[in-house]
């Protein structure tokens, strides 16, 4: 029932670089790799104690009593499992097929989805302008799949196919740390 632990996880920092290679993605690709790191270093501190991630919320409640969780990989963790919603809700829009009709090879709607979905509500006014600017620079859905195919030339059912495949084990761990932040009662909804 407990989130699975660190070292069988696994980083996502390289899946993060290769979903997210565009530069228009570059500050979520930043906060998403700064928050594993914060996360990474409690973690690195006693490897036996914080074996999983709940087991690092309930390290730093009780170290931080009132503080907790707007501290430490608490709220790395709750930034971190926003910003790969925002991408999960994006590889799966475009597993989905979901696109614009008048321009089949743009990402915007899938990353507007995303957005809208994972991270919008947290942002303020002035975020969410920046956003819905810097979408209109997405990359080309073609060379978005060639970068997930790291630069090979894979036909687009191929890489959807590898997309889903992916997306089977991604989503259930993002989902379970959903769930153990809603029963840890950890989750904050303040705005950047």
């Amino acid at each position: 029932d407990q989130v699975p632990r660190i070292d069988q996880w696994g980083c996502p920092e390289r899946t993060v670089s290769d979903c997210l290679g565009s530069t228009v993605f570059s500050p979520i690709k930043a906060d998403v790799t700064g928050n594993i790191s914060k996360i990474k270093t409690v973690y690195e501190t006693n490897p036996t104690k914080f074996k999983t991630l709940q087991l690092i919320l309930e390290g730093e409640k009780e170290l931080h009593g009132t503080e907790w969780p707007k501290v430490g990989a608490t709220l790395a963790l709750m930034w971190l499992k926003r910003g790969l919603k925002f991408i999960q809700v994006m590889l799966q829009s475009i597993a989905d097929g979901e696109r614009d009709d008048a321009n089949p090879n743009l990402i915007r709607v899938n990353a507007t989805k995303a957005y809208e979905l994972a991270l919008k509500k947290y942002h303020g006014w002035l975020v969410q302008r920046l956003f819905s600017a810097a979408v209109y620079a997405a990359p080309y859905k073609s060379d978005f799949m060639k970068a997930l195919s790291k630069g090979r030339d894979v036909k687009e059912e191929e890489c959807v196919e590898k997309i889903r495949q992916f997306l089977v084990n991604f989503t259930v761990t993002i989902d379970a740390i959903y769930e153990m932040y809603t029963k840890m009662n950890a989750e904050m909804d303040y705005k950047v």
